[in-house]
């Protein structure tokens, strides 16, 4: 028998982003500062998951500045607007959509002023990069020059806005109802070497597919899919947590094994955008959809390459082993049960 032995495994997933059973929101602030630079300022918590160059970036290209030029404030809920939790996939979805409209506000209040000062149409106003100019006129200038104009008149170009799921609740007899705003879809494929010596598992590549609504950050949106489907190869392969009578017998971290840069296999990600129609960014969210496939499509490879399915995570070397040798032994009495069969049909046939 060779052996090693490789597999692919497929997996597809959903996850619900907002909820709607429970009102969630988020709320923020944003203020265009002498100089055309811009605050924002909004309760975001960040976990490392890259929120506050999003919440930049959705900013400034609202505001039509440069990421570089956009601060993030306080974000103590004492002195600033609610934005909830940081969890459920919701921070670009929830925040993002206040951060918009709260811009979308600011920048409308100073187009509101040039315009007049222009005597042009609000409308016919655009900004980018820093400037503000009126389309089928020659009148341009610079954003720190625009708000310094609408100061002198009195005005400061604020915005404020709370983005809200919409609540449809849950039907208390039988629990129907829409308890998700948005929805993400995601599929993964695994190939995996399995060494039927020793029992253990070589993840070789993952392709992972990712509809994500609007890519507000593409760089960002690899890093999750990426940083989720190594959770997930930790989760398939490796991470075992034990416990006993409802006591932990993995006291730490030498026995509770997590994957290294050594384990990380080649990762595709494949990028899918489909525009969510009740958000004002279109986009939905990553975070914790890409860890979703990944376990199930390696333990599908794992299938696929030796013929037994593993069914309870980690999938270690000792479980695989001992498959492998329950799945032989059954082979076996299986074959020694048709080999008696076909011995009593010959007796017969003789007689």
């Amino acid at each position: 028998m060779t052996r090693t032995k490789r597999g692919r495994g497929m997996a597809a997933s959903w996850y619900g982003i907002a909820r709607t059973a429970t009102i969630d929101r988020a709320g923020a602030w944003a203020e265009l500062d002498d100089g055309g630079t811009a605050k924002i300022v909004t309760g975001v918590t960040e976990i490392g998951e890259g929120i506050l160059t999003v919440l930049a970036q959705v900013a400034a290209d609202e505001l039509g500045i440069r990421p570089e030029d956009v601060t993030i404030g306080d974000n103590d809920t004492a002195r600033s607007p609610e934005a909830a939790h940081a969890g459920a996939t919701r921070q670009t979805y929830m925040i993002g959509n206040s951060v918009a409209l709260a811009s979308r506000e600011a920048r409308n209040v100073l187009f509101e002023q040039i315009a007049d000062h222009w005597e042009v149409e609000a409308d016919q106003l655009r900004a980018f990069n820093g400037e503000i100019w009126a389309l089928e006129t020659n009148l341009r200038i610079s954003m720190s020059d625009a708000v310094a104009i609408c100061k002198g008149r009195g005005v400061v170009p604020l915005g404020s806005a709370s983005f809200t799921a919409h609540g449809t609740g849950l039907d208390p007899v039988d629990g129907r109802g829409a308890p998700w705003q948005a929805y993400v879809f995601g599929t993964q494929v695994a190939e995996v070497e399995v060494d039927t010596y020793t029992g253990e598992v070589q993840v070789l590549g993952i392709w992972a597919a990712h509809d994500v609504g609007r890519a507000i950050n593409p760089r960002g949106v690899e890093g999750q899919i990426e940083g989720g489907v190594v959770q997930g190869l930790g989760q398939a392969l490796m991470e075992e947590y034990i416990t006993v009578d409802g006591h932990t017998t993995t006291h730490g971290f030498a026995k509770y094994i997590l994957p290294t840069s050594l384990d990380v296999p080649q990762i595709n990600c494949v990028i899918v955008e489909d525009p969510d129609p009740e958000s004002p960014l279109q986009a939905k969210g990553i975070g914790e959809p890409a860890l979703v496939p990944t376990a199930p499509a390696i333990m599908n490879a794992i299938y696929d390459a030796i013929g037994v399915r593993i069914k309870s995570l980690p999938a270690t070397p000792e479980k695989i082993l001992k498959a492998l040798r329950e799945h032989s032994s059954d082979r076996q009495m299986i074959a020694n049960a048709n080999r008696e069969e076909r011995a009593r049909l010959h007796e017969r046939s003789a007689t």
